[in-house]
């Protein structure tokens, strides 16, 4: 089958786009010059990479299997791409991090530190939830991946480089502030803001208390640790958040962590990427960065 590297880049771009028009736009070329290539594709395999129903374009099956590839062959080329860099010196690496929403509290001071010591790296972040993080390790489009516990069963390199206490946190008028080795059962007579299903926070909160066999009154459910903090301060109920995302609250002391017995629950932060990954020097040096120095960086929020 003969085929080109330009054919497998503009049938990848409609197939991500599920449009010809969003892939030509995307790869600045006309609408009959992607039909072009992905018709010359087609007639390379021999068989139909797309069906046209009503207005909207879907992948054959071939076309699935093509799309599988494609992507395969996308990151073969970008590992050259890196090999390639790599040969010019770390100064000049590329860097790409995902982490998760609870971790941007601290991972900007993380990059800044290390962005001093490599100027000319080039670094990418995405912050997202969860769900996200686990998205970019299952398509291994990114270097490293900052965490709380991730999932077993998956094929991870992951090491742990600081503690990642959850406390519980009140408003400062809250009538338990006062209250020393707080009972878990009194907390059944409170009303919790939770984080979204899924998310590692409520995932150890709900797994904690059901260890302890103590049945919590959850209210509204937030998709961020601001939201819950700021319900929390206007005395909706109270919440359960890592430390590292309370620098700012404790010291302006709009809320306060209440001492509970059993509490902290303690989790830990974990640098992760796919089993087998070929980090560039730039990647190697910053999980070395963040294994042995991020616990010193973030001993305030501690």
């Amino acid at each position: 089958m003969l085929l080109t590297l330009r054919q497998l880049k503009v049938f990848e771009a409609v197939a991500r786009n599920g449009s010809f028009t969003r892939a030509a736009e995307e790869l600045h070329l006309t609408q009959p010059a992607v039909s072009m290539q992905v018709k010359q594709l087609e007639g390379s395999a021999g068989l139909p990479l797309f069906e046209q129903l009503g207005k909207k374009i879907y992948l054959t099956q071939a076309g699935q299997e093509m799309y599988h590839y494609c992507r395969n062959i996308a990151q073969q080329l970008d590992e050259v791409d890196r090999v390639m860099a790599e040969m010019k010196g770390v100064q000049r690496g590329r860097l790409a991090i995902a982490v998760a929403s609870t971790a941007n509290y601290f991972a900007p001071r993380l990059l800044a530190t290390f962005s001093q010591q490599y100027s000319k790296a080039t670094i990418s972040l995405d912050v997202t939830n969860r769900e996200g993080l686990l998205a970019h390790l299952d398509a291994n489009d990114i270097d490293l991946v900052i965490m709380g516990q991730p999932p077993e069963g998956l094929d991870l390199v992951a090491e742990p480089f600081t503690e990642n206490p959850l406390v519980v946190i009140a408003a400062p008028n809250h009538p338990l502030v006062k209250i020393e080795r707080i009972p878990l059962e009194r907390l059944q007579q409170e009303t919790f803001l939770v984080r979204e299903q899924g998310s590692g926070t409520r995932t150890a909160m709900e797994r904690f208390f059901a260890e302890k066999k103590v049945l919590l009154s959850t209210g509204m459910e937030m998709s961020s640790n601001e939201a819950i903090k700021q319900a929390v301060q206007a005395g909706l109920g109270l919440g359960l958040v890592s430390v590292h995302t309370l620098e700012l609250e404790l010291e302006t002391r709009r809320l306060t962590i209440l001492d509970v017995e059993s509490f902290p629950i303690l989790r830990h932060w974990y640098v992760v990427h796919r089993q087998g990954k070929r980090l560039s020097p730039v990647a190697q040096l910053f999980k070395d960065f963040v294994i042995k120095e991020a616990r010193g960086l973030l001993q305030i929020s501690e």
